[in-house]
């Protein structure tokens, strides 16, 4: 049985979220798809993992014989988060824009699993695993848009999960989203709705491959 390790960091519910309505299309159909594979759902807005503290890097770069009291213990937190990105299948990953690059909570998520020795480096632990990101934003930086420089949220993400990771990583982006809402952009609302309906297809097409391909 496959495991899809799903990963949300919008601070909305998915009712008004984004990136939680794309992610959950593609853990729908995946269930639909695949239901006796396993879900791993890590809310980080609900639930957010701990942030890099001096123990638990310096623990990453040294003996866990030598480890500290508080060493071993935050150490242990992050073996936690890596050995469930470790028995995933498959990852699915909710990341909005906020102020041009992602959520604070999903950036202290990576910080834990990025390993050097084990994850990352010449190891790279997870390498292979497909990612699926799901980059909303509520402008547009696609190439050759006016904001194309201050897009931070793909280039960074393909840096750490494809280049650190050696994951193989695949984005659905989900643009335009404050079109409903901002009079400013109200004549940008068909393409935001386009590009959700995208987006949706995607995400559902996206998932039917991977839980016909992982439970075969």
């Amino acid at each position: 049985m496959a495991t899809l390790l799903h990963i949300d960091s919008s601070v909305f519910p998915t009712d008004a979220s984004a990136s939680r309505a794309v992610t959950d299309a593609f853990r729908r159909t995946w269930e639909e798809q695949h239901p006796e594979g396993t879900v791993i759902h890590r809310d980080l807005a609900t639930n957010p993992v701990p942030h890099i503290t001096a123990h638990a890097h310096t623990a990453g770069f040294s003996d866990p014989a030598t480890h500290s009291p508080e060493q071993a213990a935050a150490f242990a937190e992050r073996v936690k988060l890596i050995e469930e990105l470790e028995s995933a299948d498959a990852v699915l990953i909710g990341a909005p824009m906020y102020n041009l690059t992602i959520p604070s909570t999903l950036k202290a998520w990576l910080d834990n699993v990025v390993l050097m020795g084990r994850t990352a480096g010449e190891t790279q632990s997870v390498k292979g695993t497909p990612i699926t990101v799901v980059a909303s934003r509520g402008g547009s930086y696609a190439p050759g848009t006016p904001r194309e420089g201050y897009e931070y949220v793909q280039n960074y993400l393909s840096a750490i999960l494809t280049d650190f990771l050696g994951a193989d990583v695949e984005f659905i982006v989900p643009e335009l989203t404050m079109a409903p809402v901002n009079p400013e952009m109200a004549q940008l609302v068909p393409l935001f709705e386009a590009s959700r309906e995208r987006a949706l297809d995607k995400a559902a097409t996206k998932a039917k491959q991977l839980a016909q391909r992982l439970a075969a």
